[in-house]
């Protein structure tokens, strides 16, 4: 809601009849006007249209007449105009000024019950503000103590890291009891990988000497194979000793030429 502009004193006036009145037209609010002092009609017209201009009365048409009502409720006027008052006319001090508007007047029965309420909200409404004010001291003295007590938890926090510690070093145990594991299966893979060489060369052993079996065999043959040379030599015996009668006649002619 936009800020109300402060009225002037006939102003007021005019307001305070329409607050208590509802929506009246320019001769009802001159006929109601709280001090009843003679005004002209035009007079009360130009104070309904400074009002208008002001933005705290709306008007409206009700067949020929101008019919005005408030734009703000009376407490959105009145606690502004009462808080000036107060500030200019006592200097702030509001005893002094329920005393001097009590004094100003008398109070019917209707208006001694309602300052009465009041003043009992305003009793509660005291003690409400004292409530607070001690639950902030006390708020704000735990606030104090409170640094004192991080301090401490800060210093027993490095007894809270034991256990953390204790939980890395389970991980770290299970980490160890692996390791002799993946050992083990290292040797036993290389192991297996000896045993498969072994396999191997025993296999391109045997292969081998399946390949050198034939050769073994032939080579029987190759010692035969000088005997096939040396049967040409007993041919050449043959014919030596068949060619020896030849040489008997040559000696005998040799003998027969001596003689």
């Amino acid at each position: 809601m936009a800020r109300a502009t402060h009225p002037s004193n006939l102003e007021l006036q005019a307001l305070s009849v329409l607050w208590h009145e509802g929506p009246s037209t320019v001769t009802a609010v001159l006929e109601k006007l709280p001090d009843g002092k003679d005004r002209a009609y035009t007079t009360v017209l130009s104070v309904l249209q400074s009002l208008e201009r002001k933005k705290l009365v709306k008007r409206t048409r009700d067949g020929r007449a101008h019919v005005y009502e408030p734009a703000f409720s009376k407490d959105a006027i009145v606690r502004r105009a009462s808080h000036d008052f107060l500030t200019n006319a006592f200097g702030g001090r509001l005893g002094e000024a329920i005393l001097a508007l009590l004094s100003a007047g008398t109070l019917t029965p209707d208006e001694k019950t309602n300052i009465e309420r009041e003043l009992k909200r305003h009793k509660a409404m005291a003690a409400k503000k004292t409530a607070k004010k001690a639950a902030a001291k006390t708020a704000k003295k735990a606030a104090k103590k409170a640094p004192a007590k991080k301090a401490a938890v800060k210093k027993a926090a490095p007894a809270k890291k034991a256990p953390a510690k204790k939980a890395a070093a389970k991980p770290a145990k299970k980490a160890a009891k692996k390791a002799p594991a993946k050992k083990a299966a290292k040797k036993a893979a290389k192991s297996a990988k000896k045993a498969a060489k072994k396999v191997a060369k025993k296999t391109v052993a045997k292969k081998a000497a399946k390949k050198a079996a034939p050769a073994k065999k032939a080579a029987p043959a190759k010692k035969a194979a000088p005997a096939k040379k040396a049967a040409p030599a007993k041919k050449a015996a043959k014919s030596a000793k068949k060619a020896a009668p030849a040489k008997k006649p040559a000696k005998k002619a040799a003998k027969k030429a001596v003689k």
